[in-house]
């Protein structure tokens, strides 16, 4: 599992003083850190390997503002040319969100899929669901 704390910001509430709904992608997608410098070790756009090709989010309790939240992200399957992340968020303790997003190994410069390599499979496999 890749683990990865955030502080939430006043501009990410809503007028009730939540964490707006809107946030949550963002944040799922920030916990995935890790898992884009497997596939581009600098992060440089000119290289990047990672295209999201579909993601869902179940809202499961609320989020708030000056309480930091933990964004946990498991790999769910490995396939060929893609993966699947499952994620979730906690705050204080308690599951606020949980999703799933599915990304393509791609070469922006052919236009194609590329097999995932065989060393970067080797350290998703260590976060398989299940593995910790």
């Amino acid at each position: 599992m890749f683990e990865k704390v955030i502080e939430p910001r006043m501009s990410e509430t809503d007028r009730a003083g939540h964490i707006n709904n809107t946030v949550i992608p963002v944040w799922f997608e920030s916990g995935r850190d890790e898992i884009f410098k497997l596939f581009t070790p600098d992060l440089s756009a000119d290289d990047w390997k990672m295209v999201i090709i579909n993601f869902h989010v179940d809202f499961v309790h609320q989020l708030f503002y000056g309480k930091p939240v933990i964004v946990k992200t498991w790999i769910k399957e490995i396939g060929n040319t893609s993966l699947k992340v499952y994620e979730e968020i906690h705050q204080e303790g308690t599951l606020c969100a949980r999703g799933e997003a599915v990304y393509v190994n791609f070469d922006l410069k052919k236009q194609k899929t590329e097999r995932i390599p065989e060393d970067i499979r080797t350290i998703l496999s260590l976060h398989l669901v299940g593995n910790q």
